[in-house]
């Protein structure tokens, strides 16, 4: 019988695999001359009519509620053993604000899946921020996701350098996955900036109208053409990455007396 340890890693392991495939389907649209159309809602736009495309909407579905639940509990019970100090605290926040970006695409990709044959948009991002905002402290709280994200854009930032996600990569891993990654990581810092920013200053103004999605900061680019081609290409290069650590990512295995990650 499957121990809930195991299901909690097959869980995750169908995340990194769900957000692979958004990711590989970003970089694929915004590389092919369809830039109105890089976004992770056109990502799963575009599954809809493709072949098992309703299947891999429920799968893409429920690995993204599993990462975002993941990432959530990066936050909550330092499942990575990031630590209190001061960084570990702001990679925990970074985690925390990546936790619920993904679980409002998981939202969008069960609507997608259900048959919701609606043109995608990137409205999502201003209609969760909205409905954010119209709680007491929702500025604070939008403002802090946003402070995340700026968070994990320099935690990024450094991974592009460091390849420190090695550290939790098996050993049996192909070589390629550290250039994969250090590409990635570097397209991601971009667009994180970016949609951090964004947020920072909505939660200022009290506004919707300066959220941006991962379509619209890739999208703000545009006017730089080799940078746009760099990112869309990094983004690309961060699916095919997610979908390798979805086989080869050491998954921290948790107890259910404590919740101490253990990478061996």
């Amino acid at each position: 019988m499957v121990d809930k340890s195991e299901k909690f890693r097959w869980a995750v392991r169908l995340g990194f695999a769900a957000r692979g495939i958004v990711y590989v389907l970003i970089g694929y649209l915004a590389l092919t001359a369809k830039r109105t159309d890089a976004s992770m809602e056109h990502a799963l736009d575009w599954l809809q009519d493709a072949p098992l495309g309703v299947p891999i909407l429920y799968l893409s579905a429920l690995g993204l509620l599993a990462y975002g639940l993941f990432r959530l509990a990066s936050l909550f019970f330092d499942v990575e053993n990031a630590g209190t100090s001061q960084k570990g605290i702001a990679k925990r926040i970074g985690n925390g604000a990546s936790g619920l970006v993904h679980l409002v695409l998981a939202w969008t990709a069960l609507k997608f899946a259900q048959g919701d044959k609606q043109t995608a948009t990137d409205s999502g991002s201003q209609e969760a921020a909205g409905t954010l905002l119209s709680f007491a402290f929702g500025s604070f709280a939008l403002g802090v996701i946003g402070l995340g994200l700026l968070a994990a854009a320099v935690f990024q930032a450094k991974a592009a350098i460091s390849a420190s996600f090695t550290r939790k990569i098996s050993p049996d891993a192909p070589a390629i996955i550290t250039t994969l990654g250090r590409i990635g990581s570097a397209a991601r810092a971009v667009v994180f900036l970016i949609v951090g920013w964004s947020l920072v200053q909505s939660a200022w103004l009290g506004s919707t109208a300066e959220v941006k999605s991962l379509g619209d900061a890739l999208r703000s680019l545009t006017d730089n053409g080799l940078l746009y081609t760099v990112v869309a290409a990094g983004l690309l290069a961060f699916g095919l990455f997610s979908l390798l650590l979805a086989r080869y990512r050491i998954v921290p295995d948790i107890s259910r007396a404590d919740l101490t990650p253990r990478f061996g």
